[in-house]
């Protein structure tokens, strides 16, 4: 796997600190290099490894150098195009630009307008993978902090631990890491909703009116949002390792929600059964930066994704970003309590008197696990 970037990603060093064990890495990051640097040593540096699939951070020296961010989008394009030409089913993942400083000539507005342009240079590309490595890093202003970045530029240890730990599920669901199986047994009374290496018992609902006007309000309020696919019939997966349109799939004890290409689309997999009497569900999620999901409870959506991030519930002292993390929803009658972590999500969730279990997707990738519930 080839890093491929600039100062900060050679300042990862040879091994990238020891991030990601069992996994052969090739450190190719030049001091100074800017997306036209890139462009010029791609073959060289890169497809000349033959690469199982490429980290891309690059951009910030564009600016520093004038660049406008639109040319330093369109680099990214002709980048893009020569790796994908060098193999077309390889990963890529593109990290955006992380935050500096207006007084290392990088202002906030310049590199948030680059990661605009980022995003949507590679909206529908199933190729690339896009982490929100800006607001992982942001401060309320939008640039670097002193105690991630000392010089506003380049990560310490404590930032590259971070960016690491960004990178980890991606990686995982790549197939570069986590590969054991996950041998975790419920406990007494109980049971698995989901099996750990395939979809059975869950599947597509067809989509109610409720959701389809929800959806035109989505739309209307973020223009550049896909569109919410329409599902005229109940469509299961038992058996399969993946959803059909490939949103949702089983790989060693994780079901994956994975990074939509359209950057978000809203989607949802339900368990075909409906649970009408009290019941305690428990499940482990972990989110990509700034990511947003959800857990449908007898339908009512409790949000769930990076809450640091993307909220609603930013106070959370426990929570652990990108990182494993347990809900428990307790139900009793039409009401809920949710924790996370043995945090209050909510204290009085209210629901219907029945209904299924589902899984939102909507942006960045989620992961859940040991899903079980017991009546």
């Amino acid at each position: 796997m080839v890093f491929l970037g600039d100062s900060i990603t050679q300042g990862w060093g040879d091994q990238m600190g020891g991030s990601f064990p069992g996994v052969k890495v090739a450190n190719r990051g030049i001091s100074g290099d800017t997306t036209r640097g890139v462009l010029i040593r791609l073959d060289e540096d890169v497809a000349s490894l033959r690469p199982n699939a490429v980290v891309l951070l690059i951009g910030t020296n564009d600016l520093e150098e004038g660049a406008d961010p639109e040319t330093v989008a369109a680099n990214l394009k002709l980048i893009l195009a020569k790796l994908q030409q060098a193999d077309p089913k390889m990963p890529i993942i593109l990290c955006q630009v992380f935050p500096s400083s207006e007084s290392k000539k990088r202002p906030a507005e310049k590199i948030k307008k680059v990661n605009q342009l980022y995003a949507a240079t590679v909206k529908g590309n199933a190729q690339v993978t896009l982490i929100e490595t800006w607001p992982l890093f942001a401060d309320a202003q939008g640039n670097a902090k002193p105690e991630e970045f000392p010089d506003l530029l380049h990560p310490n240890k404590v930032g590259y631990t971070k960016w690491a730990v960004a990178l980890r599920p991606i990686l995982a669901t790549l197939g570069f890491l986590e590969n054991d199986a996950d041998d975790f047994v419920p406990e007494p009374g109980f049971k698995s909703l989901f099996n750990g290496h395939d979809l059975t018992g869950w599947g597509y609902r067809p989509t109610s009116q409720a959701d389809i006007e929800s959806a035109q309000k989505w739309q209307k309020s973020d223009p550049n949002a896909a569109a919410w696919p329409i599902v005229t019939q109940a469509v299961n997966f038992d058996g399969k390792a993946a959803s059909d349109d490939g949103r949702y799939v089983a790989r060693k004890g994780r079901l994956i929600v994975t990074t939509p290409a359209e950057g978000r689309k809203i989607q949802a997999l339900w368990t075909e059964r409906e649970f009408p009497h009290d019941f305690v569900l428990k499940l482990e999620f972990r989110a990509t930066p700034n990511a947003d999901s959800g857990v449908f409870i007898r339908e009512p959506q409790l949000q769930c994704r990076d809450y640091l991030i993307a909220g609603p519930y930013k106070q959370l002292q426990h929570y652990k970003a990108q990182d494993w993390n347990e809900m428990v929803v307790t139900v009793k009658g039409t009401e809920a309590y949710c924790t996370c972590n043995g945090e209050v999500l909510e204290s009085a969730f209210k629901l219907p008197a029945t209904g299924p279990i589902g899984l939102e997707g909507d942006r960045g990738q989620m992961e859940y696990r040991r899903i079980r519930i017991k009546e």
